[in-house]
């Protein structure tokens, strides 16, 4: 039986958090990720924390990260169980110090995410989701979260990528005629539909299965939907785990 303490989880997701916001708060300017640049320094320590207490209480199951290479298909493929781990999510929001970057941790069963915790250390609150539990959010306390239903058209909301807008996302944006847009960085995007203040969200341009593991089941779990580009449901540990276009959507 597959054993896991989630309360440990989110505690050693706050510990990275906090570790991830000392090197954050300092002042410090960078325009990309160089090696032991502060930007560097709050993923490498991000995840090696993050990864230890896996190593440590989920000795058995396997951890793909950002920070650590891609054990090739031939091996990942006989997994039944392993966790995704993206340490910091949002290297432009890290640089220009708004706030919207986030720790990832997803738990995937057969090529589906049954666990998802997104993790905003500058927002100080964590979004978490189990299979067939509902979707939370903890900010000073805890509370159930849910998409938005029955929503009119005039009134449908769409979160957009802060960096990374493409003409494809503007043009699903026109045929669903939504009119009304919040801009975000990294997973957060993915909250904003969890909890109702968005209900629309289109990438075409490419991500990978870390960026997206924990926040497709806490859309799920949410009342909400996560499609492929043929309308398929959202699947992990694929050949590659570059993902193709998505939908995200509350209704």
């Amino acid at each position: 039986m597959l054993m896991y303490n989630l309360d440990t989880i989110l505690e050693t997701m706050r510990q990275a958090s906090q570790e991830i916001m000392n090197i954050y708060n300092q002042d410090f300017q960078i325009t990309q990720k160089a090696d032991n640049s502060p930007l560097t320094q709050a993923d490498q320590i991000s995840h090696q924390i993050i990864k230890e207490f896996l190593e440590e209480h989920t000795p058995k199951i396997p951890i793909i990260s950002e920070e650590d290479d891609i054990p090739d298909y031939s091996t990942r493929k006989k997994w039944k169980y392993f966790w995704l781990l993206d340490p910091l999510d949002g290297t432009k929001e890290f640089i220009d110090k708004n706030g919207q970057f986030t720790i990832n941790l997803a738990l995937i069963q057969d090529s589906t995410p049954i666990l998802g915790i997104i993790q905003a250390p500058a927002l100080d609150n964590v979004y978490w989701a189990e299979k067939g539990k509902g979707a939370f959010k903890r900010e000073k306390l805890t509370q159930k979260i849910q998409v938005r239903k029955n929503v009119s058209q005039k009134d449908l909301v769409a979160a957009i990528s802060r960096s990374h807008l493409a003409s494809e996302d503007k043009k699903m944006l026109e045929k669903y005629k939504i009119k009304q847009t919040i801009a975000m960085g990294s997973a957060l995007k993915f909250c904003l539909l969890a909890e109702g203040k968005a209900d629309f969200y289109y990438r075409f341009n490419p991500t990978m299965e870390w960026d997206t593991a924990a926040g497709q089941i806490l859309v799920e779990e949410a009342g909400g939907v996560v499609l492929d580009e043929y309308g398929k449901t959202f699947n992990y540990n694929k050949t590659t785990l570059l993902n193709g276009s998505f939908l995200c959507k509350s209704f």
